[in-house]
């Protein structure tokens, strides 16, 4: 199937429609574009488990708080599309700012508690509801599918798969590892923003949520211990400064007073330059 770009939601929740009235599954892909492997191995995947794939590429300017770098994020919507029908999507959503928000929206959605008030919902007041409020319109829009987001944006999966359930959209969220470089390096659209110098640093990221897991694997089950030990190794680098780091329950979030079963490591830490802001996780098992 030649891939179709629709930029007006009307089109594609049309053309989805007819897709599942001839019998065929859907697959989505929600993105904000500068697609790169890790969007492709996303694309890849819902192409080999359901018949159509539609990808969004949209910049959602509720996602970006103050200072934050709306401005400067990627728009490659050309070389998006010809990445996405490599991959095996059939559609290419690309709406601009007013067909998805009008002229403004008074309805946003909120998932309340810990979930996203710690990590990156501490880091950045309001960056979830920009999340839930944006996928939960495209849950909407696409209708009964698999959605696929990738581990590497661990926070916000979780919060997606509670917001899916607690409003009971008919779609089911499939979570895919993370894609890395060869030396460890989480695949992100921010990494465009790194000098040599700090592509060649950046890998520290990784080396620190793995020796995080080393000291579980070898007996730790302190999580205040664990997560000391992955801002050490990270605090190393003279070229990073240390957001936050943690050892938490995946499916809560949550630190618990003993490390037991699933763990799930996180951190985030910026360029001393300024150039950018990069986060990363890893699952291990106490």
């Amino acid at each position: 199937m030649t891939l179709q770009v629709l930029h007006r939601v009307a089109e594609l929740s049309d053309a989805l429609d007819a897709e599942r009235r001839a019998g065929r599954t859907v697959g989505l892909v929600p993105t904000m574009g500068a697609l790169h492997a890790g969007h492709g191995s996303l694309i890849s995947r819902a192409a080999a488990e359901n018949d159509v794939v539609v990808v969004t590429v949209f910049v959602n300017p509720l996602q970006f708080g103050a200072g934050e770098d709306l401005d400067r994020y990627p728009r490659t919507l050309d070389a998006d599309c010809v990445l996405a029908e490599a991959a095996g999507a059939s559609y290419v959503l690309a709406p601009t700012v007013q067909e998805m928000y009008g002229d403004g929206s008074l309805t946003k959605v909120s998932v309340a508690g810990s979930m996203t008030e710690v990590l990156e919902g501490a880091s950045r007041p309001g960056h979830f509801d920009g999340v839930a409020t944006v996928v939960a319109k495209l849950f909407a829009m696409t209708g009964r599918c698999r959605a696929y987001f990738g581990e590497k944006d661990f926070q916000q999966l979780a919060v997606v798969r509670r917001m899916a359930a607690d409003l009971s959209f008919p779609v089911e969220i499939v979570a895919c590892e993370t894609a890395r470089d060869p030396d460890g390096l989480a695949l992100s659209s921010r990494n465009a923003f790194l000098d040599g110098e700090e592509r060649a640093a950046a890998p520290v990221l990784h080396q620190a949520l793995e020796a995080g897991a080393a000291l579980i694997q070898a007996g730790e089950r302190d999580p205040r211990v664990v997560r000391e030990r992955i801002a050490a190794v990270v605090a190393a680098s003279p070229l990073f400064e240390v957001d936050y780091t943690a050892a938490v329950d995946p499916g809560t979030l949550e630190e618990p007073e003993r490390l037991e079963g699933d763990v799930r490591l996180l951190l985030a830490a910026r360029l001393r330059s300024g150039s950018a802001r990069l986060i990363d996780n890893l699952g291990t098992r106490a």
